[in-house]
């Protein structure tokens, strides 16, 4: 970041190339349409250089891109009032791991009734969860992306566990869709 600010803006071709897929994974959670993925991507990036001089070099770049990231993915989603979120076959499994979810669902059915719980979540406990389970940030890294203390991260971390947990027993249970 310090070669690009002073004046070797090529470089940013570079930052570029190191998170393009890695935000554009990020962004596939709240982003279904391809197209507007890649708006709202290179928007991103655009924010990003237009902010060059507001990053503190002192910190990691990572979460500061991130931050930028879920801002513009909340903008989109309140601009589409989408409330969906789409997993990968390799997520389904870190989500199985990470919340034991063989013994709360059953295994047909587990990745419809996940994507609904995950729909049904409000942003506030999805983001979070998002951020700790599918892009394994810190909480101290989900802290710096979503502006929040350390410990309030955890704890919305917890309660949305909890929350999918308890949406995944209903539905298993028949009591709600």
């Amino acid at each position: 970041m310090s070669a690009v600010r002073e004046n070797d803006h090529e470089l940013y071709s570079e930052l570029i190339r190191r998170y393009q897929t890695k935000l554009s994974h990020y962004l596939r959670k709240f982003i279904h349409d391809s197209d507007e993925l890649e708006d709202v991507l290179q928007d991103i990036f655009i924010k990003a250089y237009r902010n060059l001089y507001d990053f503190d070099i002192d910190k990691r770049f990572s979460p500061w891109i991130y931050r930028i990231a879920h801002n513009e993915a909340i903008n989109n989603i309140k601009k589409y009032s989408k409330e969906v979120i789409s997993l990968d076959e390799s997520e389904w499994d870190i989500l199985d791991e990470k919340i034991d979810m063989k013994r709360t669902v059953d295994a047909g059915f587990a990745k419809e009734r996940i994507g609904r719980a995950f729909s049904m979540i409000k942003n506030k406990y999805r983001e979070p969860l998002v951020l700790y389970f599918f892009e394994e940030r810190t909480y101290e890294e989900i802290s710096d992306i979503l502006k929040i203390p350390r410990s309030t991260a955890g704890i919305l971390i917890m309660r949305g566990k909890k929350i999918l947990k308890e949406y995944l027993e209903k539905d298993s249970y028949g009591k709600s869709t």
